[in-house]
């Protein structure tokens, strides 16, 4: 089993949304399933605000000279390509 629980974080949300969650068996693990998995896949660059700083989007200026946003055509994931040394396989 995992660590005991100490700490109580309350926020505000909708009253449809509360609606939805007060459905769910395991309020609390789905929200902490909910919260750990979106912090897991937060943008190392942004870190999850959504909007660089002028310091970052300089760096990301620099970055993109040589690498590329693209979209896989099968499975359509948004991926970075680096253009310097890399060939694609026969």
């Amino acid at each position: 089993m995992g660590l005991p629980k100490t700490d109580l974080i309350t926020f505000k949300v909708e009253h449809s949304l509360a609606e939805l969650i007060d459905r769910l068996p395991n309020k609390s693990e789905f929200i902490r399933r909910a919260l750990l998995g979106a912090l897991a896949s937060t943008c190392p660059l942004c870190q999850g605000k959504g909007v660089l700083t002028p310091e970052q989007a300089e760096h990301w200026k620099r970055f993109t000279e040589h690498h590329r946003v693209e979209r896989c055509g099968e499975c359509q994931a948004v991926y970075l390509s680096c253009e310097l040394g890399t060939e694609e396989a026969p």
